[in-house]
């Protein structure tokens, strides 16, 4: 398996270090292929994938980098909200000496929050543990009939599902939606099962990973979206949601 992998830290020594141990968990698993590139500064890391066409599945991004003209700033927590605003799906890991930041990483998906220095040893359970829930994910599918044909579509690619009466319209990350002939029930008999999915009023249920943020009034997924709650919504759902990322890190 080949992973697409960037290492994002101002300091050298840590970039290097990073890398020696992602090549020595290679050598323990021949299977597994990191092909890395590393970055100096977040904004070298956000050209790259803005510009030049480049979408890596793993990032380790150190969050304290300097920012214009050498002042200290938490870039490396910015980056990662612009690379989730540009729709990146990455699987972000945050390298850094301050645990300041680890509540905002929820706002972000990160995989993991590690404290420097980071050992071998931690590093490795974390990878075993990305590879085991990868390995899971990768088996993840529902089974659609559209226009006549079977469609295999992957459960994490389904951002939020809207009823318009018995007419299911699932909206999907890359902006399309597929048009399903049910009812709002018999489709939560297929998604409700997965963790990540919770009812949102009798028209709609969401994926909880694409929600960028909640209040009592109303929930604002990944690419704007917006789901007004409904009254008396709001405390069950920011049970579920916390609860998803506690279980997730």
């Amino acid at each position: 398996m080949t992973y697409l992998t960037a290492l994002c830290d101002d300091e050298s020594e840590a970039l290097d270090k990073t890398e020696k141990i992602l090549n020595a968990y290679e050598r323990q698993h021949p299977e597994i292929d990191f092909m890395i590139e590393c970055f100096e500064s977040a904004d070298e890391l956000l050209y790259r994938i803005e510009d030049r066409n480049y979408a890596p599945d793993l990032i380790f991004m150190d969050i304290f980098m300097p920012g214009p003209g050498g002042v200290s700033d938490s870039t490396g927590m910015a980056a990662a909200k612009k690379l989730r605003n540009m729709g990146s799906r990455a699987k972000l890991f945050f390298l850094t000496s301050s645990g300041e930041y680890a509540l905002e990483a929820f706002d972000v998906n990160a995989s993991q929050y590690l404290l420097k220095p980071v050992t071998q040893e931690r590093m490795f359970s974390v990878l075993d543990t990305f590879l085991e829930n990868d390995e899971e994910e990768k088996k993840r599918y529902i089974l659609l009939k559209v226009e006549g044909r079977i469609v295999k579509v992957a459960v994490n690619d389904i951002v939020y599902c809207e009823a318009q009466g018995k007419i299911q319209y699932i909206h999907l990350t890359d902006g399309g939606a597929y048009l399903q002939r049910m009812t709002m029930t018999e489709l939560g008999e297929t998604l409700l099962d997965y963790r990540e999915f919770v009812r949102v009023g009798s028209a709609f249920i969401v994926n909880l990973e694409y929600i960028d943020s909640l209040n009592a009034r109303d929930i604002c997924l990944t690419g704007g979206k917006k789901i007004y709650l409904p009254r008396g919504a709001y405390k069950g759902l920011r049970e579920r949601y916390f609860n998803y990322y506690c279980k997730t890190f």
